[in-house]
């Protein structure tokens, strides 16, 4: 569709990835006009929130995040319920490591912290307990196994287009192939109200508000718009998926009978998802990835890479239930990562208090989004939100540190020494 763009709008969401469309959502929800412009064809596969699943957990080391999580799955309820259909499957999470590993702990503390139940089992325990699963997935000598039932994994992709669809539903203007090429504050509307200038290729509109949420490419639209350069770096991360042996055995891989999502706490952080997109695949990668250009990176999986580090750990894991040698498929996303691994929400300094961003998601945003959806909405409304701690999001820790907030586990330590 060609036609041009026009018009003021509450608000201009840069970006139809699941952040900027779980904000669409809200805030036309909330009865304001609302803008999205997507650089790319809707649900494209070129960011952050394309494939088939992300793992929901509620357990981290820190404890906001619990919280946070435990709100998330709330929001992702509510709106499975408005649309009508799921995207979230429950399974049940497998967090394990070293028994003394300071993230585990960490984990556990909060668990206990905010009343997640949660189960903690040593090697023989867990095999009396989980046999089942115990006779898949194997704790290690040496580790213990924190067991949650409230995890599942969100059907990515599908959920983007829920989200897409509840916003159109309550009027929000979705338009893609739309690349942002200038963002202009301090403008004003037909009413005479302070307005910032959003132009694209297509057009240009007016908004009291403009969102950047578009993923790794936030930094390159801040800097070059606003001369500010942001704490976030791409990364060029791979998913892989690894095929099981015994096709008796498929069926116990799957999400609906009882295999967890899991998560190993090491060195290198390991996850993984049970067998839902591919039958007799399941999914199992390494958090982490090497620096990127978003605009010019490559799109083939790092297959060796996984080879060398998730070749042996599997086979520990997994024994012959899975073949380990090399994965039988794997692709290529992107991480947008923060020296802290926390996230950006906030007002940009110099905009007027019209321009914010959402940034810096560091590969375990997706759970979060229809949270993070109500806090930009929030901070679009009202410069402020109730639903997260802020201060932990804001730009401002990046001037008290130049690694942000500070963190006594950090679950992928070559990170914290990337020149961001």
């Amino acid at each position: 569709m060609k036609e041009a763009l026009e018009g003021c709008f509450d608000a201009a969401i840069v970006g139809a990835g699941i952040m900027g469309l779980c904000t669409a959502y809200e805030l036309a929800r909330r009865g304001k006009s609302v803008i999205v412009l997507e650089q790319f064809d809707l649900l494209h596969r070129r960011g952050s929130s394309h494939g088939e699943s992300r793992t929901l957990r509620l357990t981290y080391p820190e404890s906001y995040y619990t919280l946070m999580a435990r709100s998330a799955l709330d929001l992702w309820k509510s709106a499975q319920r408005e649309a009508g259909f799921e995207v979230y499957k429950r399974t049940g999470q497998l967090d394990f490591g070293a028994a003394d590993h300071p993230g585990l702990q960490q984990l556990i503390a909060a668990c206990r912290e905010h009343g997640i139940h949660h189960q903690v089992f040593g090697r023989e325990e867990f095999r009396q307990k989980q046999p089942r699963i115990a006779g898949i997935l194997d704790l290690p000598e040496g580790c213990i196994g924190v067991w949650t039932e409230e995890a599942g994994v969100l059907r990515a992709t599908k959920a983007c287009a829920m989200f897409l669809a509840l916003a159109t539903r309550h009027g929000a203007i979705v338009r893609d192939n739309a690349r942002v090429t200038k963002i202009s504050p301090g403008w004003k509307d037909s009413r005479g109200e302070k307005s910032v200038l959003v132009a694209t290729g297509k057009g240009s509109v007016l908004a009291k508000k403009c969102i950047i949420a578009s993923g790794a490419w936030v930094p390159r639209i801040v800097e070059e718009n606003f001369g500010l350069v942001l704490p976030v770096q791409p990364l060029h991360t791979t998913i892989a998926y690894w095929e099981v042996t015994d096709r008796s055995k498929h069926a116990e891989f799957l999400a609906g009978n009882g295999f967890p999502t899991f998560a190993f706490y090491n060195e290198k952080y390991f996850y993984g998802t049970p067998s839902l997109e591919f039958p007799g695949l399941i999914k199992a990668s390494i958090h982490g990835g090497t620096p990127c250009d978003a605009d010019d990176r490559c799109y083939i999986p790092d297959v060796e890479e996984l080879k060398r580090i998730m070749s042996p750990w599997m086979e520990r894991a997994f024994g012959k239930n899975v073949r380990c040698d090399a994965p039988a498929m794997a692709e290529a996303c992107m991480y947008s990562m923060t020296p802290d691994q926390d996230f950006i929400l906030d007002v940009l300094p110099g905009t007027q208090e019209q321009v914010l961003v959402a940034a810096g998601f560091s590969g375990h945003g997706f759970k979060m989004a229809p949270l993070v959806g109500k806090v930009m909405a929030d901070l679009a409304e009202s410069g402020a939100s109730p639903e997260v701690p802020l201060e932990l999001f804001s730009l401002q820790r990046f001037r008290r540190s130049a690694f942000g907030n500070e963190k006594s586990f950090d679950p992928v330590k070559e990170l914290s020494t990337l020149r961001l």
